[in-house]
């Protein structure tokens, strides 16, 4: 071996190594002079970072699991071999169907309703024409008098049919009193465009002012957590107000959907289990003018009770979160989701503080750390931490030995008087 060539282990290079200390005397003893840790502890970190980025980008998208709910609420569902007759219910409802469409759908509707009715009273206007002979290609002496004045073509009558239903009144042409059948069709256009132009307005209005929207304004944290809340084992989430006014009535939940075997051997696919949330005033009617933090007892009665630290990323489960309240600008009720799967459940770990006090005198919450995250010690499970409490419970009590037997002893006085 070559004087001052460096050698490079393979503990060294994959990590292998247990500490800055035994890396330094493995190099010292191999290589005849010291080299500073430091170099060895950003190689391994180095290459333990580009080994889990490998990991996450090639494999990250198969290890994926299916969601129900996204992050952002939307539901992960498709209805598949639908009956005809049944998607003629949706046209039942046609106000819901319309407030329901994609904003492209819909306002494809709006432009052709519009259009539509416009060229088909053109057409309209255009035959009323036609068969009074008002038309130019008729040759009408100079005393007669048209049902509509001005009408020389189709692109006349479709802008008539476009001034009457618009109400622009141009003044240039005009419905005479000569044709019944023009003043019927000026009445009966006159009606549909009121009703074409109240229904598309008020779904458009309608639509931008769903609760909805509002719910976009309310977001959950990016991570449950597990840890000891008041001497008991909790699941806790994050929620915040994005906006100044208050959610009235607000009421937290959760469901837990899962895949369950009955003990008559039936396979039930999203199974939900109650998953009663609260925080340190209820869990309902909420002030919610900061962020909370909405916590779930692990207790007896919790699904999440036989789970432990290592063994939660192998669970199978979904947990969907539900916000209902009433949003106070409109009196709308409105409802936020979202969702938790196993690899976005923290075990031993805490959310980091987010309100804070200024020198003014102001409350200040700090967004940066929403999402924040600080680990803690915690129980390894929950059965853990209640044997624990059991066993210190067991230490103040006293218990009959069943083994011990006490027998009475006679006492004779061996001194006479």
């Amino acid at each position: 071996m070559l004087r001052g060539q460096q050698t490079w282990l393979p503990s060294q290079v994959f990590g292998w190594t247990s500490s800055p200390e035994s890396c330094v005397g493995e190099w010292t003893e191999l290589t005849g002079f010291r080299l500073n840790c430091q170099i060895s502890v950003l190689t391994e970190r180095m290459f333990k970072h580009l080994r889990k980025w490998f990991v996450t980008r090639f494999f990250g998208r198969s290890r994926r699991r299916a969601r129900l709910v996204s992050k952002d609420g939307r539901c992960n569902i498709e209805f598949g071999n639908v009956e005809a007759q049944s998607r003629l219910i949706f046209f039942v409802d046609i106000w819901t169907t319309v407030l329901d469409l994609k904003w492209r759908y819909k306002m494809t509707i709006f432009i052709t309703a519009f259009l539509g009715s416009w060229f088909f009273f053109g057409l309209l206007w255009y035959v009323v024409a036609y068969i009074h002979k008002d038309l130019p290609e008729f040759h009408p002496p100079a005393n007669h008098t048209p049902c509509v004045e001005h009408i020389n073509g189709l692109t006349s009558a479709f802008l008539f049919s476009l001034e009457t239903q618009v109400t622009i009144g141009y003044g240039f042409r005009c419905v005479t009193e000569q044709c019944g059948t023009a003043i019927f069709l000026l009445i009966f256009q006159s009606i549909l465009g009121v009703i074409i132009n109240s229904f598309m307005c008020g779904a458009i209005l309608a639509k931008i002012s769903r609760p909805k929207k509002r719910a976009k304004t309310i977001t959950f944290s990016k991570n449950a957590v597990i840890s000891k809340r008041g001497g008991k084992l909790c699941l806790l989430i994050r929620v915040a107000n994005l906006r100044k006014s208050l959610l009235i009535g607000s009421h937290i939940y959760g469901k837990l959907l899962r895949t369950t075997i009955t003990p008559e051997g039936e396979t039930i696919i999203l199974d939900q289990i109650n998953i009663n949330f609260v925080v340190d005033a209820g869990n309902e009617n909420l002030f919610f003018i900061s962020p909370l933090t909405i916590y779930h007892v692990i207790d007896h009665t919790s699904p999440f009770f036989h789970m432990a630290a290592e063994t939660l990323p192998q669970q199978d489960f979904e947990l969907v979160v539900f916000l209902d309240g009433t949003v106070e600008a409109t009196s709308a009720t409105c409802q936020v989701r979202t969702s938790y799967v196993p690899e976005e459940v923290l075990w031993g770990y805490r959310f980091a503080p987010i309100v804070s006090k200024t020198k003014e005198g102001k409350y200040r919450v700090d967004f940066h750390n929403f999402s924040k995250t600080v680990e803690v010690e915690t129980p390894h499970c929950a059965m853990c931490l209640y044997n624990e409490k059991d066993a210190r419970a067991k230490v103040k009590r006293g218990y009959d030995n069943p083994n011990f037997v006490l027998s009475e002893v006679n006492e004779t006085d061996d001194t006479k008087m």
